[in-house]
């Protein structure tokens, strides 16, 4: 599932090719959305929230899509050649000049744009909210630390808890923390969690050149995840990689042992 920060950098991509003109072609691909034509709106604004997007248009209504584990968003110039199977497109936004075509798209529908907020109200603060405060931190670490005995890797990327954290940044805070991603919640500051999360997310937000290190040669760009044949970065060490979490949630996690200590 694609994080917080590649989300928002999808959302602005599409924002700076959609916004301000009128659609030449919107073709909705899903079943319950097949009749609709989006050709003469214009696109006013993009959100994201989260790991979900919303296309807003002239007519007070917005396009809720999620990305989940396989979806995107190709944006190149109007007329461009597809870069994915005509059968896995899901939505055709495009204009005089850039088209969006969108890939494998997942939870679409068409609603009225006030009520978006209604879409997200599961969701903890959204760590790349341009407008966060110090309550979304209190509300965020609050809600890590309402349960103490919980897996501090699992809490993580709880959406509920705060939202944008997937994978990778998981692993990546686990080892800045100096914990293991199964060490209890209870072992960590939460609002230090929180607050790093909210770091490493923002400086990634514009760039699609992930790093957590500060680092920008290839290899080097972060410290444990898919870190296994490199190394710790810090320590030298062996990076271990081992599953967590049970059923669809179950994910790969890496972490240096040496670094990162069960306690």
């Amino acid at each position: 599932m694609p994080e917080g920060d590649t989300v928002f950098l999808t959302g602005r991509r599409l924002a700076q090719a959609l916004v301000g003109q009128a659609l030449k072609r919107g073709e909705l691909r899903h079943p319950r959305l097949s009749t609709i034509d989006l050709a003469g709106r214009t696109v006013i604004g993009v959100r994201t929230v989260g790991k979900h997007i919303f296309v807003r248009f002239d007519n007070g209504t917005s396009l809720h899509n999620h990305l989940r584990m396989d979806g995107s968003w190709h944006v190149d110039r109007a007329g461009s050649r597809w870069r994915a199977p005509a059968h896995q497109v899901r939505a055709v936004l495009a204009n005089a000049s850039a088209q969006a075509i969108g890939v494998r798209l997942h939870d679409m529908e068409l609603a009225s744009t006030d009520k978006e907020s209604a879409r997200v109200a599961h969701l903890g603060p959204d760590l790349l909210n341009p407008e966060w405060t110090d309550s979304d931190l209190a509300r965020a670490a609050q809600a890590l630390a309402a349960q103490p005995a919980r897996e501090i890797g699992l809490a993580l990327m709880d959406q509920t808890v705060m939202a944008g954290v997937g994978n990778v940044y998981k692993a990546e805070v686990c080892f800045l923390l100096g914990v293991s991603p199964w060490a209890p919640v209870s072992s960590v500051d939460t609002a230090q969690a929180v607050t790093l999360s909210r770091d490493l997310l923002l400086r990634n937000a514009l760039r699609p050149d992930r790093s957590t290190t500060g680092q920008r040669d290839r290899g080097r760009r972060l410290w444990v995840y898919e870190q296994t044949r490199r190394g710790c970065l810090r320590c030298g060490g062996r990076i271990h990689v081992a599953d967590q979490g049970s059923g669809l949630d179950i994910r790969k996690t890496y972490y240096c042992p040496t670094c990162q200590p069960r306690r």
